[in-house]
């Protein structure tokens, strides 16, 4: 491990210089990839079996939900290559430098429910196989050990940074996906590809699951849109665009390893433990039906899937909160400040309120109202010609005012006037069943329509709100400020010569 690596990364969202981005699109493929090659992610691969699902059924759901979303995904990775800063800081120049907090809490917001999410399934899988293996005893002090060790090594990793996170992802790739092609072994013998589950097509029900399956598949690579920026930042701007996205879009398709293993283990599951999927105990399950000589597969993939999707998602926290106080925290302070919150949040959600189901929810609500925002994102990259002013996007971590995406008094309506409607409506079309159904839940039969009509809606407001009110030429490619602009000219509505 090279020196750069264990030394404290001090940028915070401030562009990263052009001497110091020095990453690769294989960097960002192991960083994505590595976040969702996790034991959480096969536990979304066994909602289709859940859900009542055939096989086939749920092999098909996981591929489309898998495909659509790192679609969407892709053209979120190059913002941190063109401005040098994460995608929260990016997304000023479409909501305003004072509404880009909208991408800054979003990310912050789904970063803590992810992390949650990670350590209490990595945390049970690792007490459960402990138990089978050495006897460890299952009950809340051993849970708590393993929650605590847990967040502290992630914590530490985040700390260190961005190098640090890449050196533990160059493992966690290549262990983690061993640990699970392992699984193909371990399993062989009582896999069955013609498992017909309870909703054969046709039956009542039948496409609310499958619908309900995809879109719940869609939400893991939706879910890495406001942290792509991040890590890509390292990447210089003159790396082919193509090739970025070229990256992400390879990272979201390898998360099929994890969503295939948790699709084919349930069904192991489903047919030799019921009872747990009964409970809507996967993990329990998957121990019960795993051979002993698996169990310390699945350990390793708890350690280590915990501490690769842990890192990603606090890390991302941490910075957007130091570049929403900027003044009052560095990355590091905003990173521990976060950290110890969401320890907490761990800590109480399970024992106390044993959060884990209404967190599930909480993440898909999250993923519904970023969706429309990395719509408004990517039309717009589109609408600039991948043209911005990387200076500009920092106003507001300097505490200025004015710039090119100052527009009015620091929102720009357009975007905000796109996103708060569409996902609104998108909040109240949601239907989890047993978990949530929003006021429009039931519009279409009990089918969840949300993410399609939150996109379908995002994209077309924000359309005719470019055409009914254009933007001010000093965004475009076209126009040039005079050096003070920024200070001088708040609005700067007019193009200088």
């Amino acid at each position: 491990m090279s020196q750069s690596t264990m030394s404290i990364e001090t940028f915070g969202v401030e562009q990263i210089p052009d001497d110091r981005r020095d990453a690769t699109p294989l960097d960002l493929f192991r960083l994505t990839f590595g976040g969702a090659n996790t034991f959480a992610t096969s536990v979304l691969g066994s909602f289709p079996i859940l859900f009542g699902l055939s096989f086939q059924a749920g092999l098909m759901a996981i591929l489309i939900g898998v495909v659509v979303g790192a679609l969407i995904l892709a053209p979120m990775g190059v913002f941190g290559a063109i401005n040098g800063t994460n995608n929260a800081v990016s997304s000023g120049a479409h909501f305003g430098v004072h509404g880009r907090i909208v991408g800054s809490f979003l990310s912050l917001l789904t970063a803590v429910a992810f992390f949650s999410l990670s350590v209490w399934s990595s945390g049970d899988a690792l007490i459960g196989g402990a138990r089978r293996l050495v006897g460890v005893p299952d009950n809340d002090i051993s849970l708590g050990l393993a929650y605590g060790v847990f967040a502290v090594l992630v914590l530490t990793v985040c700390i260190y940074g961005f190098r640090f996170m890449l050196w533990v992802n160059k493992i966690a790739v290549f262990a983690s996906s061993l640990m699970f092609l392992l699984g193909c072994f371990a399993f062989s013998g009582t896999f069955d590809s013609g498992f017909g589950g309870s909703l054969a097509l046709g039956a009542p029900g039948f496409w609310a699951a499958f619908i309900g399956a995809v879109l719940l598949t869609m939400s893991n690579p939706i879910s890495f849109g406001a942290f792509l920026g991040d890590w890509s930042r390292y990447i210089p701007r003159s790396t082919p665009k193509i090739r970025i996205m070229g990256a992400v879009f390879a990272a979201q398709l390898a998360t099929l390893i994890p969503f295939l293993f948790g699709l084919c283990s349930a069904t192991v599951v489903a047919t030799h433990a019921p009872q747990y999927l009964a409970d809507n105990n996967y993990v329990g399950g998957l121990l019960a039906v795993s051979p002993a000589w698996y169990f310390l597969p699945v350990c390793l993939i708890a350690i280590i899937g915990g501490m690769s999707t842990g890192t990603t998602a606090l890390y991302g926290t941490g910075l957007d909160m130091s570049s929403m106080f900027p003044r009052l925290l560095s990355r590091v302070r905003a990173t521990l400040l976060i950290g110890v919150a969401a320890i907490l949040f761990i800590f109480i959600g399970r024992f106390a309120f044993n959060l884990v189901q209404s967190v599930s929810t909480f993440a898909v609500l999250i993923v519904t109202c970023t969706t429309p925002w990395m719509v408004i994102m990517i039309i717009g990259l589109v609408e600039r010609r991948g043209f911005y002013d990387a200076d500009d996007l920092q106003v507001f971590t300097r505490g200025q005012r004015g710039g090119r995406y100052w527009f009015h008094h620091g929102w720009n309506w357009r975007g905000l006037g796109a996103w708060i409607p569409s996902a609104g409506i998108g909040l109240c079309l949601v239907n989890i069943p047993g978990q949530f159904v929003g006021p429009l839940g039931e519009l279409a039969g009990g089918i969840d329509i949300s993410l399609p009509v939150t996109l379908g809606l995002a994209a077309l407001a924000y359309l005719v709100l470019l055409r009914i009110f254009p933007e001010p030429a000093a965004v475009y490619r076209t126009a040039r400020c005079a050096p003070q602009a920024s200070l001088n000219n708040p609005e700067m509505t007019e193009p200088l010569p």
